[in-house]
This record gives C-alpha cells, structure tokens and sequence, in this order.
C-alpha cells in the first residue's frame, strides 16, 4: 500500500489493524541512512587464525569466519540496544546484530501492565515507540541523522518462525556478501 502524494510515494510497512503493543515477538530492521557503511564493518577471518577472531567483536556463538567491528556510531547503537528494556517495563531484546549499513532487532513484548511513577496506568509502548525513540537517542548521541525513515517489521508467529529469524540473525555477517542490504562500500 502507498500513500498518493505528488512529491514522494511512500510504502507503509505495518499491517493495518494490528496493534503493535500486544505481546509477542517482532523481527525489526532498520537501515542506515543512505544505507550507507557506518555502523560496522564485517571482517572475514582465516578458521585457523583463532588469534586475530579473538582480537575482534565476535557476534555468535560458533561463527569462526566472520566477525563485527563495530565503528563509533555502532558503539552508540549497541548501547541504545541494550538499554531498551531499561526503558520499557515488559521489553526484551532477544537477539540482535549491527550490520555495516542495518540492524536486525528481535524485540519480545511480555505484559501490557505499564505504569507511570505515579502509578496511573498507561498505554503500552508500540513497536513503533520503542524503535521512534531509539532512532531519536542514538541520532542525538551521534549528533547526525544515522537512520533511514521508517523501518521493516516483522511479527513472529510461532517457535518455527522464531528460530528461523534467530538463525538469520546470527549467520547474517557470515552471509554478507550475499545480503539484501549488502553494498560494496564506497
């Protein structure tokens, strides 16, 4: 679906008349601006060179092939990361990693009791709040636009499903070369 305007055609990426606040699990991804390289970069390493794997950021368990670097701004990104469930009552990160020019993001939402300091009950983040105002942190904090507009959602539908995205998410720097978002970088 898109919405008419002259100037710009817009995809609009979430289902329509789904709440995004309810529990479960999505698979989110969010490219940099311009897709360009500046959140990391991936380097392939030698099997046997167990030294130089040891030196970097590695980014699962059992990959001996690649790993991450992460650049200043991804260092930014991975710090926002890790405080979304400070953030949000009933939020996890499951899984995630930081891509050269994207991020993939497993967020589960478990509970939709959220309270104010003052105990009033409030309206349950959306998955849209939650990734709005980490864009927003993480921009301020690299004092430059580091995101594209929007972002692509995926809700999880079952264990099957769950797993399949945690593979993804993990072989995705040892797959590279072969991903979507891949660009050679200029």
């Amino acid at each position: 679906m898109t919405i008419d305007n002259p100037l710009q055609t817009r995809k609009i990426y979430r289902l329509q008349d789904f709440d995004y606040s309810q529990n479960g699990v999505y698979h989110i991804t969010i490219c940099s601006y311009n897709k360009s390289h500046i959140f990391s970069e991936v380097v392939f390493c030698d099997k046997n060179n167990s030294k130089e794997v040891k030196t970097r950021l590695n980014v699962g368990a059992g990959i001996d092939r690649s790993s991450i670097i992460l650049s200043s701004i991804g260092n930014i990104i991975n710090v926002g990361i890790q405080e979304i469930p400070q953030r949000y009552a009933d939020i996890k990160v499951d899984k995630y990693v930081i891509m050269p020019n994207h991020i993939h993001l497993l967020i589960a939402i478990d509970g939709n009791d959220v309270f104010n300091k003052c105990g009033r009950s409030m309206p349950a983040p959306t998955v849209s709040d939650i990734i709005c105002q980490f864009k927003s942190i993480t921009c301020r904090q690299a004092a430059q636009p580091i995101w594209q507009k929007s972002f692509y959602d995926h809700i999880v539908r079952n264990d099957r499903d769950y797993e399949k995205i945690w593979d993804y998410i993990d072989a995705n720097p040892d797959k590279w070369v072969d991903d979507e978002y891949y660009t050679a970088k200029s």
